[in-house]
């Protein structure tokens, strides 16, 4: 008799489990300096899209529903139009597959892999301990001054990310302060304390790179998403956990001064921008402008896809600046040119019109009302509460911060899975069943039956 231990079968193992190496992917230092372009996470993230392709061959089963194919694929219909209208085949193209990739099928791979609540937390663990990482390095670089260029001081926690990509950490770490939030907001029950406790821990230790970041964005939209999820959790449990959270701020900034001072004056910053804006601000202002014109050209198809920066300077005043300066974090000095209007939502009006704005942020809308659905479903029930509030909570995080920033680096990727994981809470846990119902195919008819006594 043997009593050699045995690995589980590959059939046994979660079919996330790809989707956790693109997060994972995204903890590894890139080269200084770089243009910010695909990365090895992109790639892993094709690979997901055909695995997800050959799952659902082999099984031979519907993949979506009409609903689901509806909501996720509604953004097509822009997007080929706006890509026949590109100055060039291969910017059309490219421009084609990178939102596609963003808003479709990583998103529709996710849906369609994710089996059940168990790994949906997983997924979102993932982001919690990417975040962790990231953020732990992005304070030894504040603490050490190998971070990014401020106010001529390499202290801007920028993580892996380097200075080309000032946003990427802060997204990273903002996510997942959002999921570990989410995570602790969940129903409370004998085998959940200590996941709560430590969801919690991480939540609060996340504060410190988020702030290290001197990101007024990811200030902003972090600040909002997690009051939203505390009010949609319940009004007492907000009250506690806003108490705590003012607690940790107090003791951090105050007690420690991490980084008072400049904080500070980065938060006054944040009123200063009608009355005596700095010139990042004014840029953005600029470029604004400048794609509200480009759309005024071209109010239904825009002016296609990657076309903004070819319109930028007919269309942009004289305000707008060469670029702005990166250095730091290893890389030398740089003049960053500036190539999208720092804006998701008019970026899309800008270069795929209202036909293309309506269909993207119609998408979105949809995910929102059926996950704020499924969570009103999940309070009166008590079960999947966790999963609702990190899936409306990141959906809500990134619908704000689509205000002043837009797909583009390395951490776009990641947009792409939480998309997927907010695709799935709104078209299949919101609805009551647990699972997919193209790759696990048996659980979908019991749901029903069981619904339908």
């Amino acid at each position: 008799m043997s009593h050699a231990l045995t690995l589980p079968r590959v059939r046994e193992w979660s079919p996330v489990l790809p989707v956790i190496a693109v997060i994972a992917l995204l903890g590894l230092p890139l080269a200084p300096g770089g243009d910010g372009g695909a990365g090895p996470a992109d790639a892993v993230s094709a690979l997901v899209v055909l695995y997800c392709g050959i799952r659902l061959v082999r099984d031979r089963r519907r993949p979506l529903t009409r609903t689901s194919a509806v909501v996720l694929g509604l953004p097509v219909l822009g997007l080929a139009i706006a890509a026949m209208g590109a100055a060039s085949p291969g910017e059309g193209i490219g421009g084609l597959g990178r939102y596609l990739q963003i808003f479709v099928l990583v998103p529709a791979a996710v849906v369609l892999l994710v089996r059940d609540r168990g790994d949906f937390r997983l997924l979102a663990w993932s982001f919690v301990g990417l975040a962790l990482w990231q953020g732990a390095l992005g304070v030894q670089q504040f603490v050490t001054g190998t971070g990014a260029s401020y106010q001529g001081e390499d202290i801007r926690a920028v993580g892996t990310f380097g200075a080309s990509d000032v946003m990427g950490m802060a997204t990273v770490v903002s996510f997942g302060l959002i999921c570990a939030l989410g995570l602790a907001l969940g129903p409370v029950g004998r085998t959940s304390v200590r996941r709560r406790a430590l969801a919690v821990g991480c939540a609060l230790a996340l504060l410190i790179p988020l702030a290290l970041s001197f990101s007024r964005g990811a200030w902003i939209a972090t600040a909002a998403t997690c009051l939203v999820q505390l009010v949609l959790a319940g009004l007492r449990r907000a009250l506690k956990v806003g108490a705590v959270a003012v607690a940790a701020g107090v003791i951090l900034v105050g007690g420690f001064g991490v980084g008072s001072a400049m904080l500070q004056e980065r938060i006054d910053s944040i009123t200063q921008v009608t009355d005596a804006p700095d010139q990042s601000v004014v840029d953005r202002y600029t470029m604004w402008a400048a794609a509200v014109d480009m759309w005024r050209e071209q109010p239904l198809t825009g002016v296609g896809l990657k076309g903004f920066p070819d319109h930028r300077d007919a269309h942009a005043s004289l305000a707008l600046s060469a670029g702005s300066d990166t250095e730091g974090a290893g890389a030398a000095f740089r003049k960053q040119p500036l190539l999208s209007p720092h804006n998701m939502y008019l970026l899309v009006l800008a270069e795929q019109g209202l036909i293309g704005l309506l269909a993207l942020a119609g998408s979105w809308l949809a995910l929102l009302v059926c996950g704020l659905h499924g969570l009103w479903r999940a309070r009166r029930t008590g079960t999947g509460l966790d999963c609702a509030l990190v899936a409306c909570g990141l959906l809500v995080w990134q619908l704000i911060d689509f205000v002043y920033a837009d797909i583009g680096g390395p951490s776009t990727v990641l947009t792409a899975v939480c998309f997927g994981l907010v695709a799935w809470w709104s078209l299949v846990g919101a609805r009551g069943f647990d699972r997919a119902p193209a790759l696990t195919p048996s659980v979908a008819p019991r749901a029903e039956e069981a619904a339908a006594r």
